[in-house]
């Protein structure tokens, strides 16, 4: 028995602003949007050519206050083949929210408090 990673989920408050910020700063594009007959949920999936693994976004229409989010302590991570021009982007976006310069790595934070965890290709 094979198993593939297929999706991560985080739920988000903001849909717009969220597909605004994916795009932006990391590229991903929507591949396939779901939306509930009554208008209560809204599902887009985002991703891009470097792999089949997509992100998806879960609006909740009754939705008001933020996530809780627990202590930061898990995170998607992104490689990338440029991290100085990645560095350059996300530090004007203004989203690091962490470095840790001894293993080469940052964090960048999304609009609902994500951390996105940027890695050099080594």
């Amino acid at each position: 028995m094979n198993f593939k990673m297929f999706h991560q989920n985080f739920n988000v408050l903001d849909l717009k602003r969220s597909l605004d910020f994916y795009e932006k700063a990391l590229g991903l594009t929507v591949k396939r949007r779901k939306e509930a007959e009554d208008g209560s949920f809204i599902l887009v999936y985002l991703g891009n050519d470097q792999t089949d693994f997509q992100l998806e976004l879960t609006w909740l229409k009754d939705r008001t206050e933020p996530y809780d989010l627990g202590e930061d302590e898990f995170h998607l991570a992104f490689q990338t083949d440029d991290y100085e021009a990645a560095y350059k982007l996300h530090k004007e976006m203004g989203c690091i929210c962490f470095e840790n310069t001894a293993m080469g790595i940052y964090f960048i934070e999304d609009p609902d408090g994500y951390w996105l965890e940027i890695v050099p290709v080594r």
